[in-house]
């Protein structure tokens, strides 16, 4: 699968005031300075319109009105091609003159767009985000975007500096590297909403986990890829259910965000912390090493479900 991380360097214009997690705010204003640079029919609905199958804006943001059948159990709808990373600081006030940086991941023939994506950041900087203070939001300047090391992106000459600027993430068998590895720790650095048994749960059993990252890997390589994966899901499940938790530190995160398509603002929550699972974890390698890059759960867009893998000894 085509995979981006590109690293958006960000300088604030005006004071600034955001909320703890600022997922949703950059998704949102994201979404409308997109949409503002890419869209050719103005007074046209998305889903009415003729170019919705080759616009960026409907490629990335649209998804549901894609209009490609859904051939998997796994996969509840299409995912969108992207994550915004946002800061992870839950400070709130940015005065002028801070920097703040970001990751954009992309997933697939998108990333072929993006200097649709690098314009879109840069418009929505005149935009402004978070409230407003004294009358206007905090409006910023994108200083350079960066790929790794590599800066493909600067204000100094507003040109695209490289071409080559992704790579093609797919599912490593690592067994013999992990053979003899029977402890794991995985830790929930953005809040991970899951669904069991149609309940948002709270606790993260081994299986629950493998469930999850399972639906993601799939739907992502069936919509932007070469379809799912032959993988043995109900064998996976099985044997994920004797990998036990010798330790957790979970806790449930709420926070609030609005939403300008239903015009009202949601509550939302998410477990966040660490847990610690032993047992035969080797076979479970390379989906965690796949889903530490592209996040599990809902709502990842917002930059929610990041996770990371530690190999205990």
């Amino acid at each position: 699968m085509l995979y981006g991380k590109y690293r958006f360097f960000c300088q604030l214009d005006k004071e600034a005031i955001l909320p703890s997690y600022k997922g949703s705010t950059f998704r949102g204003v994201f979404g409308r300075a997109l949409k503002k640079v890419v869209c050719a029919l103005k007074r046209q609905t998305c889903d009415q319109c003729l170019l919705k199958r080759q616009c960026v804006y409907s490629l990335v943001f649209e998804t549901s009105d894609s209009g490609l059948p859904v051939k998997s159990s796994r996969i509840a709808s299409q995912p969108h091609p992207f994550v915004i990373e946002p800061p992870l600081t839950e400070d709130i006030n940015f005065p002028m003159g801070s920097s703040f940086d970001f990751n954009l991941l992309l997933f697939g023939d998108v990333n072929n767009s993006f200097p649709y994506f690098i314009y879109a950041f840069d418009q929505m900087g005149k935009i402004g985000i978070g409230k407003k203070v004294n009358g206007s939001r905090g409006t910023f300047s994108l200083k350079s975007v960066k790929n790794g090391r590599r800066i493909i992106y600067s204000d100094k000459n507003r040109k695209l500096n490289a071409t080559d600027i992704y790579q093609n993430l797919t599912l490593q068998d690592s067994m013999e590297k992990h053979e003899k590895v029977f402890s794991l720790k995985v830790t929930i650095e953005t809040p991970l909403r899951l669904k069991y048994e149609n309940k948002l749960t709270a606790e993260l059993p081994f299986h629950i986990l493998v469930r999850a990252m399972l639906r993601r890997v799939s739907s992502l390589f069936e919509y932007y890829d070469d379809g799912e994966p032959e993988l043995d899901y109900r064998g996976l499940v099985k044997k994920a259910k004797e990998v036990s938790i010798v330790n957790s530190k979970l806790k449930w995160f709420d926070w609030r965000r609005y939403s300008f398509k239903q015009d009202k603002a949601m509550l939302m929550g998410g477990i966040s912390g660490s847990v610690i699972y032993k047992g035969k974890v080797s076979e479970f390698m390379p989906l965690l090493d796949f889903c530490s890059n592209v996040h599990i759960g809902k709502q990842t867009s917002f930059g929610l479900g990041q996770i990371k893998a530690e190999l205990l000894t």
